[in-house]
């Protein structure tokens, strides 16, 4: 891991352009917030395939629907408050209902909006994409990855939630670093306990998982930029071989990532687990790195709770 901190939505903007130069199906319905969400050179280079619908989330919705039904691929382009609430219903009965080919991609993940207040730090969003059939969730950890699975979502067939961070964060990853949708990431092996984490926490699984070596403890490590689909495969690995795992997330860790895993736990048996991640709360105006505090979301508290599994192991039947 670098020191070179990059937002996860500079590396969507990017991305977004290089497909549209390629595809000229693809469209950015934006819902007039442009300069937050980095859409400003797609719509510079490629106004032909921008949409500019205004603050109306509802009919930026019902206007990639209608892209779609024509062969068009839409990206709707908001922060994640908006795309995954304000427009829920919609995205339900005119895009997952029917299974069109629309993405959504949301800024503002999380509690990265920091100062702008709990309004817009949205800690729900992936779980309520999550429970809606026929959606994929995917959180890229980082700019490089960031870039490589919206090309992903692009040629994915279906609806996809996009979600990045409003700060910047380490870059993890090479440019040569492949990523396939509904396949984790395995950035450190280790056979004692299993680190999983997505987006921008996945940067404290990996401080976590050196803080854990200088103490003779062996992290495995998991990039889960994919929630749903989940990679099963990778998680029931991680039961048979370490029987310890701590879920990391910015997010409420009700319906998220921590949710996914424990449902497979549960239904497997074999291991047990924690969750780092918002303790139902809401945020507040607060830097950034002050409210992961406050929920406990720290590389400290991620080598508290392995430590804790690791003295439970034992009672494992």
């Amino acid at each position: 891991m670098g020191e070179k901190k990059i937002a996860t939505r500079d590396g969507f903007g990017e991305a977004i352009v290089e497909l549209g130069k390629d595809n000229p199906d693809i469209y950015v319905v934006d819902i007039d917030i442009g300069k937050s969400c980095k859409t400003g050179q797609f719509r510079k280079e490629l106004p032909e395939q921008y949409l500019n619908v205004g603050i109306a989330e509802q009919n930026g919705a019902g206007v990639a629907a209608g892209l779609a039904t024509s062969g068009r691929l839409p990206f709707v382009v908001t922060y994640a408050a908006f795309g995954s609430m304000r427009i829920c219903e919609m995205i339900r009965q005119e895009i997952c209902y029917p299974k069109l080919n629309v993405k959504i991609a949301c800024s503002h993940g999380g509690v990265t909006p920091a100062n702008d207040g709990a309004s817009h730090q949205c800690i729900e969003d992936m779980g309520i994409m999550r429970t809606l059939p026929n959606m994929t969730v995917v959180m890229p950890a980082d700019y490089t990855s960031a870039k490589a699975l919206v090309k992903a979502a692009a040629a994915w067939d279906g609806p996809v939630y996009l979600r990045f961070t409003r700060d910047a964060v380490p870059v993890i990853y090479d440019e040569e670093d492949t990523f396939e949708i509904g396949k984790a990431k395995i950035l450190r092996e280790g056979g004692d306990v299993t680190l999983i984490a997505n987006g921008d926490t996945v940067r404290l699984a990996l401080e976590a998982a050196d803080n854990l070596q200088k103490k003779g403890i062996s992290a495995r490590v998991l990039d889960m930029h994919t929630i749903k689909p989940l990679d099963e495969k990778a998680v029931l690995d991680c039961i048979r071989s370490t029987k310890a795992i701590v879920t990391v997330e910015d997010h409420n860790i009700y319906n998220g990532l921590g949710s996914a895993v424990a449902e497979l736990v549960s239904e497997n048996g074999g291991a047990r687990m924690r969750r780092v991640g918002i303790q139902d709360q809401f945020g507040q105006s607060a830097p950034y790195e002050r409210l992961l505090e406050m929920n406990g979301i720290t590389t400290e508290n991620i080598v508290k709770q392995a430590e804790e599994l690791l003295e439970q192991k034992s009672q494992i039947v």
